[in-house]
């Protein structure tokens, strides 16, 4: 079964110079649920904008998207709103925690959209911090971690809710190329040991390697 599928996508944007900008043209794609996928490309060639169109944090300007089978409604808040707390996990280069709360609180934050109790939630996010090495670091600020760090609080926290798909954009953008490698390493085990379905934008060569299928883009448009 596809957890991702495209058909015709396509995204324009009119600047107030009235020029028509093509972000992304008719773009068709399957992705298989378990699949780690990489999107590669020079700046400018739509591979964010795809992500974040997949992701529902944008809508298309033509075309459908497919998740698990079922067609997004971009116009429904609530059913974006449902795929974002149950299917839909989240990791950004610039990592995005929350400043005033500590690891363990920021992994629990989107169990509490959820309706998850407080004992639960603890228990859970304690089992995630294990999960990717921070066991010992779970009552620090996000300021008193390092980038790689953080970025694992911000895996963890994309895995609270036990979504089925992990978007991840730039998710080494910001880190050293060691700390990068074991991000991509701790990221890759996830997929294969829970058959979460990876897709990550990326100009990381260590992280294309990692994954099963890159999907290359130049000027909107997918290429061989």
């Amino acid at each position: 079964m596809n957890i991702i599928e495209t058909r015709d996508l396509s995204k324009s944007y009119m600047f107030g110079s009235g020029v028509l900008v093509e972000v992304l043209k008719e773009i068709n794609m399957e992705i298989e649920e378990g699949e780690f996928v990489s999107f590669m490309g020079p700046s400018g060639s739509g591979k964010s904008t795809l992500l974040n169109i997949v992701g529902c944090l944008d809508q298309p300007s033509s075309g459908r998207v497919f998740i698990e089978g079922s067609e997004i409604d971009y116009s429904n808040s609530s059913s974006l709103v449902k795929l974002h707390r149950q299917t839909i996990g989240f990791v950004f280069q610039a990592f995005n925690l929350i400043s005033t709360m500590n690891a363990l609180e920021n992994v629990c934050y989107p169990m509490y959209f959820n309706g998850v109790s407080r004992s639960r939630q603890k228990q859970r996010a304690t089992e995630l911090l294990d999960l990717v090495g921070l066991g010992d670091r779970m009552r620090h600020l996000p300021t008193e971690l390092s980038g790689g760090e953080q970025q694992r609080v911000a895996i963890a926290r994309a895995l609270a809710n036990s979504p089925r798909l992990i978007l991840a954009d730039e998710p080494t953008g910001n880190l050293d190329s060691g700390t990068g490698k074991k991000i991509t390493a701790l990221m890759k085990n996830i997929n294969r040991e829970q058959n979460i379905s990876f897709v990550v934008t990326t100009h990381d060569s260590e992280m294309a390697r990692a994954a099963d299928r890159v999907v290359k883009l130049s000027d909107g448009e997918i290429i061989p």
